[in-house]
């Protein structure tokens, strides 16, 4: 048995009820965690007061252990069944936990799209333009989460190079911190020269806009992880035990209705960071279920050896 916190507790509890709501949770245990790719998925045993369950994390899904009898057999089809998951009902922007950058992930979606359709150097040069407006929307956004505290003047908003070197000073300051400082500030430099070029490169190829959509991609994943992490105060470790494994938790107040509050939490041994308000748009769904139509058609579950199916 391994250990967990109450709140993993409470989530794969509530979980379970949430999807059937007719079973009665007796007990539950987290039993294994192995790492596929970038994403933890964690195993829990439940036992219910008609039969027993797997739940599987990250994204949650449950399965009989009447229809899978072995966790390997039950972790394997969960990972596959992730993997098989069409575009469609993969997680939109807009359920990014981004807040205040949503505009640069929205932008990137309109780049991605563009790109899809290119086929001329005109259409490489608009991705060039999408990809420094990309870039400038950014830096904008970060003036106004972490402002100018330079003696000299502030830049002009529209100075990306010494604004991409501010965020990335506050952001991994620190002589600790100095090779990752340089990868972020010399990879944002690459991207935004190669931007450039594009716009106004009149033998650019199809490959050309591809890596300009691509390393924009990666650098404003990067900066806004890197910014995100700052704004919030989210340490590299759990000041409590040492694990590197920090997950967000979000919840309200009583007393300030509508604003949302997010902190980090630590799953291996329950500590907590402090609440940080967060900049939600008016449009943002922040429980995971809500705004989404149900699945089509019937649920159902195989029977061993997998060659059968039934309703649940």
């Amino acid at each position: 048995m391994l250990q967990a916190t109450e709140q993993e507790i409470a989530t794969v509890r509530d979980y379970i009820q949430s999807q059937a709501p007719d079973l009665t949770v007796t007990f539950l245990q987290k039993v294994y965690v192995e790492n596929i790719g970038s994403h933890p998925h964690a195993v829990w045993d439940v036992h219910t007061d008609k039969d027993r369950w797997w739940v599987i994390t990250n994204p949650s899904n449950l399965y009989s252990q009447q229809q899978f009898p072995n966790m390997d057999l039950a972790l394997t089809f969960h990972v596959g069944l992730c993997l098989r998951v069409p575009r469609s009902e993969r997680q939109k922007i807009s359920d990014l936990p981004a807040e205040p950058f949503m505009e640069c992930f929205r932008q990137l979606r309109e780049m991605s799209d563009a790109l899809g359709s290119a086929s001329e150097v005109a259409d490489y040069q608009a991705l060039g333009v999408r990809g420094r407006e990309v870039l400038l929307a950014l830096v904008s956004i970060g003036q106004d989460a972490i402002p100018w505290t330079g003696t000299s003047p502030a830049p002009k908003r529209a100075d990306f190079r010494a604004w991409a070197d501010h965020f990335c000073d506050q952001a991994l300051g620190g002589p600790a911190q100095e090779d990752r400082r340089h990868l972020l500030k010399a990879t944002l430099s690459a991207a935004w020269k190669f931007t450039n070029w594009l716009t106004h490169a009149k033998a650019s190829t199809w490959y050309d806009a591809e890596a300009a959509e691509t390393t924009v991609e990666h650098v404003v994943g990067l900066m806004t992880s890197a910014l995100i992490r700052r704004i919030r105060g989210v340490p590299e470790t759990c000041p409590a035990c040492g694990s590197h494994h920090l997950a967000p938790e979000r919840g309200s107040h009583s007393e300030l209705e509508g604003v949302v509050f997010e902190q980090a939490t630590c799953p291996k041994c329950g500590w907590t960071g402090s609440p940080v308000p967060m900049v939600i748009p008016d449009d943002f769904e922040f429980d995971e279920n809500e705004g989404r139509p149900p699945p089509d058609g019937e649920c159902a579950i195989m029977e061993t050896p997998l060659t059968e199916i039934r309703r649940p």
